[in-house]
């Protein structure tokens, strides 16, 4: 266990490696001279090669590299170009939020997708299938800014349940940051459900036609414990895997969601920045999200292994 953690974890630097290298330079190919972003349009040759000179674009971009991943290392991501604060305290600031909703969608997701997904493979070929089925197709097809307008329109301005807006820290009012999250986290999760749900739904159909199951029965337990304590815990790498796979697609979501709702989270802080082109905080949230996405997907594949023994024994002779 302790040598395909290593391998995992070893295989997630050469990842982030490779990512911050893809974030750099790609970030460079970008149209445009960030030097006369930061200048203005009217500033004189002058000015932008002063400005090129300070922020050291002028140097080769190998070097740029190396300057650039040994300030990363030590906790320095630059400075934003629009008010010229450490762009290490905006996403500080602003992380936390989104890391709020995600893990409120993640929870609407799992509450919603695996319930829905286990009533669809007990009841397969019932009414409660074909609706558990169309669930999935309407979540899947629906986008996540139409959603939450009309979740607006209904739970806001129709309903008047939910604030229609805004956003209140947690540790200030948590009654009121509960409110104002709810609704995103749900619009955010409806998507993640479906997923959830078709995936649930056809790796419990493959565990309920196990041996194991049909043993479990012939025994005599009774129905809940074999779907629960056999089907249902054998199924769950498959969920696992999911949630992992879906961090990329719930990031992306975020940035839509938190737009709709005006939340100030980290994917409002990307959309403004690509908005004015401010590069140091463009660069420093794709690396940011490409760590998270690695991390997340490093843990997975640890509590991948955890939960199926066959996914490390297979990978490591002897261990």
């Amino acid at each position: 266990m302790g040598w395909f953690i290593l391998r995992r974890a070893g295989a997630a630097i050469i990842v982030l490696f490779l990512g911050s290298a893809l974030v750099f330079f790609g970030i460079r190919a970008l149209p445009g001279d960030p030097a006369t972003v930061l200048a203005g349009q009217e500033a004189s040759q002058e000015a932008i090669e002063a400005i090129r000179h300070d922020y050291g674009l002028d140097r080769p971009l190998p070097v740029q590299y190396v300057d650039y991943l040994g300030r990363t290392l030590q906790g320095d991501l630059g400075r934003s170009t629009q008010d010229k604060l450490p762009v290490a305290d905006i996403i500080i600031e602003r992380l936390p939020i989104t890391i709020e909703l995600s893990l409120l969608a993640i929870a609407v997701a799992i509450a919603i997708g695996v319930l829905t997904g286990i009533v669809a493979a007990v009841r397969r070929g019932r009414f409660a299938d074909y609706m558990a089925t169309g669930f999935g197709l309407v979540g899947l097809s629906v986008p996540h800014f139409w959603l939450g307008l009309l979740a607006i329109l209904l739970f806001s301005v129709t309903l008047r349940w939910l604030p229609a807006s805004g956003y209140v820290p947690f540790t200030q009012d948590p009654v009121g940051n509960l409110e104002r999250m709810l609704l995103p986290a749900l619009v955010l999760g409806t998507g993640f459900a479906a997923v959830l749900m078709r995936q649930t739904r056809s790796a419990m159909l493959g565990a309920l036609s196990a041996d194991y199951v049909r043993t479990a029965r012939s025994k005599g337990l009774a129905e809940r414990r074999v779907v629960g304590l056999h089907a249902l815990r054998n199924s769950l790498t498959t969920v696992v895997t999911v949630l992992g796979l879906q961090v990329g697609v719930l990031i992306s979501g975020a940035v839509v969601t938190e737009q709709i709702f005006v939340i100030p989270g980290f994917g409002k802080l990307t959309v403004d920045a690509v908005a004015t082109r401010n590069y140091p905080v463009i660069q420093a949230v794709v690396l940011v999200t490409v760590v998270a996405y690695v991390l997340v997907n490093l843990c997975v594949d640890i509590l991948y292994a955890v939960l199926n023994p066959r996914v490390r024994l297979s990978g490591v002779a002897g261990d």
